[in-house]
């Protein structure tokens, strides 16, 4: 009886073993982790570079988490990122509903992303009332960070704004555009250059309007807009506009557009309406699915840019560019773009905040991204550093022109620097089939 009973005992102390070991695992601590929601245009028109967004973050987390992760003082641990989509549908509503998803469901920390500036706008209220830190690496409106009906304290630009590139490709049509047609038509030196705008009907093309517009005043150019043509967002056909435009005689035209309209938009001014002109780009169709859908089309246009998938200044950022496009090639196949290169800095960015803040807090968050000053990583930035500015909260990059030549090999065109000239790999041609708009 006694052994029965020392039996029983065992297997009591046993079965509560069992529990404990049990309980233990259960309350166990789980690895720290950052939540960080990448807010893209996953579907809609804009899915192609939200999709080069998304795929862009998951390689910079990738990279930091193989590192160890981040290291946060208040967690007394390294924490890994853990990237959230929320997919804006191309639309303002999509864009409010991922957001508020983000937020209060995920419970992110911090968001990246942002990709056109009407949809960006539209969810700026939401992300300002839960104040949580937001690096916008797409829209380029400059109200992202300038609207004071909300409080934008939160919300940091890492892309240049309209006024930013607008003014860079306006003063590159004025310095050497302008010179090279008159010189090669025996024009006056100080011939006007005319000038026309295609733009989308949203914050992001007024912006580069009156971008345009002000720095022609700014610096009392030798330029005349000769027409002006409102689009919208999303538009496909743009033969009416562009036969309105030949009618205006432009010497050269400026569209701002995405990827999926930019495309069509050059395509149908010189195969369908006969516009043998210059076209120029906004740098958001700087990506390998524009390059693709342009071809021959695009030869000789000029693009603005800060990243290329083709090509970057020669230096010590063009060695950690190449490294990036490796990797996403790796990853994905194919190369990235630049609303890819941007959001992949972004979350570079969002990481040394947390570590620097030493915490998860939001508002700490959001005082160290006020302070950051990291260097360079696949962008070129004014002062080799990326930071943000202490009034508008504006990252500053060094921008730069191309212009697009055929590739025999690809059978698409690809992009050569022609300006400014301490970073340029080629001049700028003036094809044989260019004719000014005056003649």
């Amino acid at each position: 009886m006694a052994r029965l009973r020392v039996f029983a005992l065992l297997a009591v102390l046993a079965f509560i073993g069992v529990l404990l070991s049990g309980c233990t695992q259960q309350v166990a601590p789980t690895e720290k982790e950052i939540k960080i929601g990448v807010v893209a245009s996953l579907t809609g028109p804009a899915s192609t570079t939200g999709k080069d967004m998304w795929q862009s973050a998951v390689v910079a987390q990738d990279e930091i988490n193989a590192k160890g992760g981040v290291y946060v003082k208040d967690l007394n641990a390294f924490a890994k990122i853990r990237l959230i989509q929320g997919d804006d549908e191309s639309t303002r509503e999509g864009g409010q509903k991922a957001v508020t998803k983000l937020i209060t469901d995920d419970k992110v920390d911090l968001l990246v992303g942002g990709f056109s500036s009407a949809v960006t706008s539209a969810h700026e209220a939401i992300v300002a009332e839960n104040k949580v830190p937001y690096i916008v690496t797409g829209a380029s409106s400059p109200i992202i960070t300038r609207r004071t009906d909300i409080d934008t304290s939160y919300i940091f630009h890492h892309c240049p704004t309209t006024d930013d590139y607008g003014e860079q490709t306006v003063l590159f049509v004025d310095q050497v555009l302008r010179p090279a047609v008159n010189a090669r038509f025996n024009l006056s030196d100080d011939r006007p250059i005319r000038l026309a705008i295609v733009y989308q009907d949203s914050p992001y093309g007024k912006g580069v309007q009156s971008a345009i517009n002000m720095t022609i005043q700014k610096h009392n150019l030798k330029m005349i807009i000769v027409s002006e043509q409102a689009f919208r967002m999303g538009e496909t056909d743009f033969r009416t506009i562009l036969t309105s435009v030949k009618a205006a005689k432009p010497d050269v035209i400026y569209p701002a557009a995405f990827l999926n309209e930019q495309i069509p938009l050059v395509t149908q001014g010189r195969r369908d309406v006969g516009m043998n002109t210059i076209f120029l780009s906004v740098e958001c169709n700087d990506d390998p699915d524009y390059y693709k859908g342009v071809g021959s089309y695009g030869e000789y246009s000029i693009q603005e840019s800060r990243f290329s998938p083709y090509t970057m200044p020669v230096g010590k950022i063009a060695t950690a560019a190449s490294a990036f496009k490796n990797s996403f090639k790796t990853k994905w196949g194919g190369f990235p773009g630049m609303m890819g290169a941007s959001t992949y800095e972004g979350v570079y960015a969002a990481a040394a905040a947390i570590e620097q803040s030493g915490t998860l807090e939001k508002s700490a968050v959001k005082d160290a991204l006020g302070k950051v000053r990291i260097p360079e990583l696949i962008e070129p930035m004014q002062d080799g550093m990326i930071t943000f500015s202490p009034d508008y909260r504006e990252s500053k990059f060094a921008l730069f022109m191309e212009q697009l030549r055929m590739d025999t090999v690809s059978g698409e065109p690809r992009p050569v620097i022609v300006w400014p000239d301490n970073l340029k790999e080629g001049s700028f041609v003036l094809p044989d089939w260019y004719r000014p708009g005056g003649m």
